[in-house]
């Protein structure tokens, strides 16, 4: 039973802490999915000018435009089918910050070649990236963004440097505490630290062939490019 990350990591995905291969083992062969429920010690954006961007990201569940710290925080790694036939894995993060909540969703398919993961961003899938994953020596997972690009219709477009950003995310399990730990930076080459977060949490599985994806939780439109 192989998962869609352990295609796209070959041997190094055997390198990874045995917590994080279970976690990044969800998909439909294995039936499972995975919700994890912790704290974001810090939500984060950059300076004041970058916050109208957010803000309309958020209109569509990419990025969050609020800052706090202690948090509480949900993300939700679903395995389904998605309207193409394609296996898909939701990365569905919900953020309790004061008087709201706010989501950043994104969902997981594999490339047509088996070499890389694309990254569909909000509730319309209008964004894609590529995503690069990374055993580090200790046993963490790192996680960069590649290209990438804009699709609405007939337009299929890569996003320039200076509108577009670079994703990195650090995850590890930190066996004192018995918790994952998850780093989140968002960086434009031009102006600087847009937005990330950084915490812990728990992870629990469920049987998605018993429970099924909740409502809510599949994008409003999915794009068939990959």
């Amino acid at each position: 039973m192989t998962s869609m990350f352990e295609t796209v990591m070959g041997a190094g995905f055997d390198r990874l802490h045995p917590r994080l291969r279970r976690r990044f083992s969800v998909g439909l062969a294995s039936g499972e999915a995975c919700t994890g429920r912790g704290v974001m010690d810090r939500v984060w954006h950059g300076r004041a000018f970058v916050k109208p961007f957010l803000a309309l990201g958020a209109t569509r569940n990419i990025l969050v435009p609020e800052a706090g710290r202690d948090i509480p925080f949900v993300i939700e790694n679903v395995p389904y089918t998605d309207s193409y036939g394609r296996e898909t894995v939701s990365f569905v993060r919900t953020f309790e910050l004061p008087g709201r909540s706010r989501r950043f969703d994104a969902q997981m398919v594999l490339g047509p070649r088996g070499d890389r993961i694309l990254d569909y961003l909000g509730t319309h899938q209008h964004l894609a990236s590529e995503l690069h994953f990374h055993a580090e020596p200790d046993g963490s997972l790192l996680i960069r963004s590649g290209e990438h690009r804009f699709r609405e219709g007939p337009v299929d477009v890569r996003v320039p440097e200076l509108l577009g950003a670079t994703a990195e995310v650090r995850e590890s399990y930190d066996e004192t505490a018995g918790r994952f730990r998850i780093r989140v930076r968002v960086v434009n080459r031009f102006f600087g630290p847009l937005f990330g977060y950084e915490g812990s949490f728990t992870a629990s599985y469920t049987d998605v062939r018993a429970h099924g994806v909740r409502p809510g939780l599949r994008p409003v439109r999915e794009e068939a490019r990959a």
